[in-house]
């Protein structure tokens, strides 16, 4: 049954609630760190969630705080080790011990279960979530839903396509069939991942398009496997990064969740590819429908990320790659496509990760992700869910992510499921503009490449 949405006026302790838009009154007095909600899901891909932000400038130990809902007999009891950095942002899923309905109240109580932190009341469902603009000191309205990161508060207005209108197929007719998502272009060799747990290295074709590489034994791809040799990874993003191949994964062979990252070595000669080393990082995010994970994934040179003053999250403190041991000598970022999040992290030799940023892209999904080197920007894909929208972030001076532009599709593209896109380097600028690549998951047409070009 559907519960009702309806609205009311409400008044409860620190928080007032007018037809059903939620804002803050007067603060319960906070303990130090100023531990406050800043975001709260009650329906849709992320439901029963709430994230808490530390505001203050110390480190906020909340381990055995109580979360409820509007009835005290709910309790949610935050676990042991927890604490929350100065600045940090953690979202617990509390479906296990309450739902949070439509006409609802989120408190947050210390360790007694008696003294209130914080506590919040709406009249409707989020849709998709109800967000603190600014964190933690703003009023509540509803916003894109980015637990675990910073809340969007206002977006950008979308400029034209920095390219060419025009837009072309770049592959043969019904050469991959459906699935073909993540792309990543390494000289003349294309990547592309597809979601079926298989990856294809593509040649030139002499046209400007892409063809599947004959004459290394690529001619129908090769099946992806995770560790050990079994089960198949629900392959969706595909990055190149010190000497080898790197997938992002969000299902496992049975179509569970399973937010992976997985390293290939691809010099063999066998049809079938076995991962060298997995990180399993489905514990460490806000759970997500299983096929709502990781769509995109890039990498980022340690080099550029210090020369940026990018902020290390985990420590609030300028990143040091030195502190992580032997890894791959850059930052993995991966895409949410149920939040619309973005999370870096330090993929250590050793199999162990690091998350050293989260942030929103500012749109419902993420399907893709590319660093593109030439611009020091970071590319953030959205499909036909968006109508196309392409954005670029850069580090500011902040030491953060922040969006730079938002860029509709090109004139020429329709609105089509485009889970890959790469853009071409440097090397390929010809008149001041050069090729660039998406990947249509659906094979519109028959089709999964498309060309198009963008300014250099």
């Amino acid at each position: 049954m559907i519960e009702p949405r309806t609205s009311r006026f409400s008044v409860i302790a620190g928080s007032v609630l007018v037809a059903g838009l939620l804002t803050t009154g007067v603060a319960h007095a906070a303990p130090a760190g100023a531990v406050r909600i800043n975001e709260v899901v009650t329906t849709g891909a992320v439901d029963d969630s709430i994230e808490l932000h530390n505001t203050g400038a110390v480190a906020v130990d909340v381990s055995g705080w109580i979360l409820k809902d509007d009835k005290n007999s709910s309790k949610y009891a935050i676990p042991s080790g927890t604490t929350l950095a100065a600045g940090a942002f953690r979202a617990f899923d509390v479906h296990n011990a309450f739902g949070l309905g439509s006409a609802d109240k989120a408190r947050l109580y210390q360790r007694d279960g008696s003294t209130l932190v914080d506590d919040v009341s709406w009249s409707d469902h989020s849709d998709p979530s109800w967000s603190r603009c600014p964190d933690g000191t703003g009023a509540f309205g509803k916003a894109a839903l980015t637990l675990g990161a910073p809340n969007q508060c206002g977006g950008s207005a979308p400029l034209a396509w920095p390219g060419g209108a025009s837009v072309t197929n770049a592959d043969g007719s019904n050469v991959f069939d459906q699935d073909v998502s993540g792309l990543y272009q390494d000289g003349d060799v294309l990547w592309a991942a597809q979601n079926s747990g298989k990856l294809w290295r593509l040649v030139r074709n002499g046209s400007g398009g892409w063809t599947p590489d004959t004459a290394s034994g690529w001619s129908s791809g090769k099946a992806l496997r995770f560790p050990g040799g079994s089960g198949t990874p629900d392959s969706e993003g595909v990055t190149v990064a010190a000497g080898g191949v790197f997938i992002a994964s969000e299902r496992n062979g049975s179509g569970s969740s399973r937010t992976s990252v997985l390293r290939y070595d691809v010099g063999g000669t066998g049809s079938a590819l076995t991962a060298a080393k997995e990180w399993n990082l489905t514990s460490d995010l806000p759970p997500v429908g299983a096929n709502l994970g990781f769509e995109g994934i890039t990498w980022v040179p340690d080099s550029v990320l210090t020369g940026a003053g990018f902020i290390d999250a985990s420590t609030g403190a300028a990143y040091t790659p030195s502190r992580y041991g032997t890894h791959s000598g850059g930052v993995f970022f991966v895409g949410v496509e149920g939040t619309g999040v973005v999370h870096g992290y330090v993929l250590q030799d050793s199999g162990t990760h690091t998350r050293v940023a989260s942030f929103s892209s500012g749109m419902s999904a993420v399907v893709e992700l590319q660093w593109e080197p030439q611009a020091s920007r970071l590319w953030v894909v959205c499909d036909d869910t968006c109508d196309g929208q392409h954005r670029t972030m850069k580090i500011n001076a902040s030491g953060t992510f922040t969006t730079t532009a938002v860029h509709t599709r090109p004139g020429g593209m329709p609105n089509i499921n485009n889970e890959g896109f790469f853009p071409a380097g440097a090397d390929e600028c010809v008149g001041g503009a050069k090729p660039v690549y998406w990947a249509d998951d659906s094979n519109t047409g028959g089709h999964a490449l498309r060309r198009g070009t963008i300014t250099c």
